[in-house]
């Protein structure tokens, strides 16, 4: 088995943010030139995650009230107190959210072309922001 890895580069503007990826998912894909095979999309942070959904802003906001009820921003976290006098990130919600969401997703590649349903997008989804991330794309082949 052959891959080509390429890296994107996302800059999130606020704390919780989700952004549609599939574009540059399909141009990798397409500069790969691979007939079959398939796609892995990983994020290699551990305050943010990939999924693959609908691309509908009122869906987003759904996501992350849901989300902010799972994981309070402001709850109560061990990983937010201090270590030895150091303050810590007040990310904790941000890591649990993450963990249930996860880092990574794999999509086949069909006659040249990332196989989604009809409505599917690859969305990057921010819950500790706002960042620079980086987003690694392999086309396996």
């Amino acid at each position: 088995m052959k891959a080509i890895s390429k890296m994107i580069t996302i800059r999130t503007r606020s704390r919780f943010e989700i952004i549609d990826i599939t574009a540059e998912v399909e141009k990798i894909v397409r500069e790969a030139d691979v007939d079959n095979g398939f796609v892995l999309i990983h994020e290699p942070h551990t305050t943010a995650a990939v999924t693959i959904n609908e691309n509908d802003p009122s869906l987003f906001t759904d996501f992350i009230n849901i989300y902010t009820k799972i994981a309070p921003p402001n709850g109560e976290y061990e990983h937010n107190r201090k270590y030895m006098g150091i303050p810590s990130e007040q990310n904790a919600h941000a890591h649990i959210i993450s963990s249930l969401i996860k880092p990574s997703v794999v999509i086949p590649v069909i006659n040249g072309r990332i196989m989604l349903g009809t409505w599917q997008r690859v969305l990057f989804i921010e819950l500790d922001g706002p960042r620079t991330r980086e987003v690694n794309i392999i086309v396996y082949y």
